[in-house]
């Protein structure tokens, strides 16, 4: 009798009571970070009407002098973190490269 009623438990990964899962719903903190189509429009009027700060300008002279590891130093000091100080970099490298290719 004893034997028979510990074999109907279940073990393993089945085991405790079959439920249905609920769905989950984003949160807008999940959401955050993400760039959505309009802000990435405005934010390239905007650099297309101010154009590059100070700083941008000379780490652009720096980089195309291949001075890499001066505009790294200088992109830091300015940013903050060495995270947004290689994002930058890496976006004013692209738009060098873009100018390359126009002016060609």
């Amino acid at each position: 009798m004893l034997l028979t009623n510990c074999l109907d438990l279940r073990r393993g990964l089945n085991k405790g009571h079959p439920t249905t899962p609920i769905a989950k719903t984003v949160r807008p903190s999940q959401r955050k970070g993400i760039q959505s189509s309009r802000t990435k429009f405005v934010r390239s009027v905007i650099r297309e009407v101010a154009g590059f700060s100070p700083y941008e300008r000379r780490v652009m002279e720096l980089l195309r002098n291949s001075k890499d590891k001066k505009a790294r130093k200088l992109t830091k000091k300015r940013l903050g973190t060495l995270l947004r100080s290689k994002r930058k970099l890496e976006e004013l490298s692209t738009i060098i490269q873009e100018s390359r290719r126009t002016a060609h």
